[in-house]
């Protein structure tokens, strides 16, 4: 994955733009990319600062987790529903997910659902 680059680096860009330079001469000059450059200065013009946003983590599952009512509701009405009936019930409601989708829902809530008892020991083997 990238890492992103130092804010050293984007202020010093910054820097010389503010000083004169254009965005492409000044990403010519530092080694970055005319598109760094211009985006650097617009990020200091918005928010006031040219450090780098998070990288990574999870950006898809609010698309889910709007409908966690409705997902967490099923279950409350039905407790031995499968994964299959959530989705189809959720295709009645208009809203398309996958299996796997919905398995990573229910383990972010740590929601875990045991559909057996579990067994008694065996009788028949020897405990030291």
């Amino acid at each position: 994955m990238s890492k992103a680059l130092s804010v050293d680096l984007r202020e010093r860009v910054v820097a010389a733009v503010s000083g004169g330079m254009s965005r492409r001469a000044a990403a010519e000059r530092f080694g970055v990319s005319a598109a760094s450059a211009v985006r650097w200065c617009q990020s200091l013009r918005r928010g006031g600062t040219v450090a780098p946003k998070a990288l990574g983590g999870d950006r898809r599952s609010g698309r889910v987790e709007r409908h966690a009512a409705l997902i967490l509701g099923f279950v409350e009405r039905k407790s031995d529903i499968t994964l299959a009936e959530i989705q189809a019930e959720l295709a009645q409601h208009g809203h398309s997910f996958g299996l796997s989708t919905l398995c990573r829902f229910f383990q972010r809530h740590r929601y875990t659902r045991k559909k057996r008892q579990r067994m008694p020991p065996s009788r028949t083997v020897l405990t030291s």
